[in-house]
């Protein structure tokens, strides 16, 4: 394992778990615990994008551009990501269970059409 890679895995799993128990805390309202989930949340979210610096670094490629591909691709990422776990809610929260099954569909389709979006196709 090349050691840029491991400084990636590294501080991408501690940027993850930083975020992730951010919103926990954040949104379970047994846990009162908003406001230091908004904080922990932000703090996972900012490590997260010093570690893709730090690994572009690393790699020595150049800085990511922002461009109106780059911003559609994000914008078909984050939809893709709330349509699936919208779909899951409706499945096992909420028991709308095709209605669920057919978000979830969706959102599975928009993630997976990223692939070609960011690669391309041959």
């Amino acid at each position: 394992m090349k050691k840029s890679s491991f400084i990636a895995l590294l501080l991408g799993t501690v940027s993850g778990v930083l975020f992730a128990l951010g919103m926990c805390m954040a949104l379970i309202p047994q846990w009162n615990a908003f406001q230091p989930g908004i904080v922990f949340g932000c703090i996972g979210l900012i490590l997260g994008l010093i570690t893709i610096t730090i690994w572009r670094k690393m790699e020595g490629k150049a800085p990511i551009k922002i461009s109106g591909k780059t911003i559609f691709t994000v914008f078909i990422g984050v939809i893709g990501a709330l349509s699936l776990g919208v779909g899951m809610c409706f499945s096992m929260v909420w028991s709308h269970l095709v209605l669920g099954i057919v978000i979830g569909l969706l959102g599975v389709i928009l993630l997976i059409s990223l692939i070609p979006l960011c690669k391309g196709l041959r």
